[in-house]
């Protein structure tokens, strides 16, 4: 236990202070929304709390709506972000196409500043889970051809872009934990599905080009080997570079498509 931790463990009953250890596994990740509370035997000894603190402070957390218990199941982490139906706000910015932009602007300032941190405080646990979803990633890329898509017969014959952007958002995702930033951390999960749908849309604008997809696998290997080994600079200055790739990646193919409406605009005056 920690200096800091002694010290707000005697400043605090022993039932606040289990439940503000149980605050912290839930900030830091450990125990995640939905997740069922580990035993009391478990917690008690991960914790060194009695079993009485243990339940007193639990039924604090449930006071503030952390965690739920269900007659018969016991006790499991709340949903701390709001789940089913997206706001409002949120369908006014997923429908509209220049928040692409302004995703691509907010990624670059957290996810950035997420590869530093992640380079600094990375643990050889979060390594390894980068690591793994890195491969995972990989995997997935390699379903696609070299020459792709010339090579692709119909839509059933290409790789799912889907679980390829899925793959893609849980490699960064794992750099932000590793981050042990907490606000940080659920500062992307608040925006996650929005995060998910630039990754995707992006993904589907560019990766049928073999330049931009080049340029995509490359920039995410940069970031991997920046943050595995412990360069913040390099690892901020990789995310930076694909964040800022991709926006200038998207631009130019929208000015290329106005350039052929214009050439055909021109085309079919002479026509």
């Amino acid at each position: 236990m920690q200096v800091s931790e002694r010290m707000a463990c005697g400043e605090q009953r022993a039932p606040e202070h289990a439940a503000a250890r149980l605050e912290q596994l839930i900030l830091d990740g450990v125990l995640k929304p939905g997740q069922m509370i580990p035993s009391e035997r478990r917690l008690c000894e991960r914790l060194g709390i009695s079993r009485a603190s243990l339940r007193e402070g639990l039924r604090l957390l449930r006071g503030k709506g952390i965690i739920e218990t269900r007659h018969g199941k016991g006790s499991s982490v709340a949903q701390l972000l709001p789940s089913g139906d997206i706001s409002p706000l949120m369908h006014l910015f997923r429908d509209q196409p220049r928040t692409l932009y302004d995703l691509l602007e907010v990624r670059a300032l957290l996810e950035g500043q997420s590869a530093r941190l992640a380079a600094q405080r990375g643990t050889p646990a979060d390594r390894v889970l980068i690591r793994r979803h890195y491969e995972a990633m990989a995997a997935c890329v390699r379903e696609y051809p070299p020459d792709f898509p010339s090579s692709a017969q119909g839509d059933e014959a290409l790789p799912d872009a889907q679980q390829l952007a899925r793959h893609d958002h849980a490699f960064h995702h794992a750099i932000c934990e590793a981050s042990h930033n907490p606000v940080l951390v659920h500062t992307l999960k608040g925006i996650n599905d929005l995060l998910l749908s630039s990754v995707f849309a992006s993904l589907r604008n560019l990766y049928h080009r073999p330049i931009p997809r080049g340029q995509i696998n490359a920039q995410h290997t940069a970031i991997y080997r920046a943050v595995m080994d412990q360069q913040p600079d390099a690892a901020e200055s990789a995310a930076l570079d694909h964040l800022h790739g991709i926006r200038d990646s998207l631009r130019e193919l929208e000015a290329e498509d106005e350039r052929l409406i214009r050439s055909a605009m021109r085309l079919e005056g002479f026509e």
